[in-house]
Formats: C-alpha cells, sequence, structure tokens
C-alpha cells in the first residue's frame, strides 16, 4: 500500500540520514516504526476502553484475593 505523509523537517533528516547510513530505505524504517509501536497502541487502546467500561459500569472488577482463589494461587 502506498502511503503519504508529511514529517517535520528535522525527523526526514534524521530518516535520511540514518537510510543512508545504513543503506536501507526511508519506507524500511518507516515500516520498522510503525511495526514496533502498533502494538502499543492497540494495547493502549484496549486499556483506555477498559477503563471507560468500568466508570461507566458496563464492566465489573473482582479483587486479586478472589481470582488467587478462583485459581487456587497461594500468596
Amino acid at each position: 500500500m502506498a502511503l503519504s505523509i508529511r514529517l517535520p523537517s528535522d525527523l526526514e533528516a534524521r530518516l535520511k540520514n540514518l537510510a543512508a547510513k545504513t543503506g536501507r530505505t526511508k519506507s524500511y524504517y518507516i515500516t520498522e516504526a510503525i511495526r514496533e509501536h502498533l502494538d502499543d497502541l492497540e494495547d493502549l487502546y484496549l486499556a483506555e476502553q477498559r477503563l471507560a467500561d468500568i466508570r461507566s459500569g458496563k464492566t465489573q472488577t473482582v479483587r486479586i484475593e478472589e481470582v488467587m482463589k478462583r485459581y487456587g494461587v497461594e500468596d
């Protein structure tokens, strides 16, 4: 998929410099950066959704002691 983005000039210069020094393309490093951080962004979104669900009463919480008891985990 082709994608066009505007980068601040300092970031673009750093990216261009890295690509030149390593012999890789700027696209390679952009893809790697997205790949590295997409999992974190998805986790953050999920956590924010869960927090909103708890605050709104859609989701109930369970005390850690109850979880440990339920699954037979000792202190």
